[in-house]
């Protein structure tokens, strides 16, 4: 990794909407894809939205993996975002991908605190 943490945005199109409304579904998809990878959870917090969508987020010692869904137009947008290198970013986003079974994924890495080699940290 070339910086200080990896920030992946997921842009879930054409998922299956009746997972995309079921929290308890978002839930254990988070929750097994931060296992999967070996996330260290330290808090959670997920809601469900009338008449529909969820949200929500699972604090990792690594950082954050977050999900916004709307069924109604079959997509989600989830992030991921890991300091470190205790796990791969990527395995995480294509695991929350198959689990909404997202046809139409788009995966978007952005490296945060990308910072020249001489500066110290303070």
């Amino acid at each position: 990794m070339n910086g200080l943490g990896m920030h992946i945005l997921l842009e879930l199109k054409d998922c299956n909407p009746e997972l995309l409304n079921d929290l308890d579904f978002i839930r254990g998809a988070m929750l097994q894809t931060a296992s999967q990878v070996g996330a260290t959870i330290v808090g959670e917090s997920f809601h469900r939205f009338s008449p529909q969508g969820v949200t929500g987020i699972l604090a990792i010692a690594e950082s954050h993996i977050s999900i916004h869904t709307w069924p109604e137009y079959g997509y989600a947008a989830a992030d991921i975002f890991s300091c470190g290198s205790s796990f791969e970013s990527r395995t995480a986003a294509e695991s929350l991908v198959e689990r909404l079974e997202a046809k139409d994924p788009e995966i978007i890495e952005v490296p945060r605190g990308v910072i020249p080699l001489a500066v110290t940290p303070r």
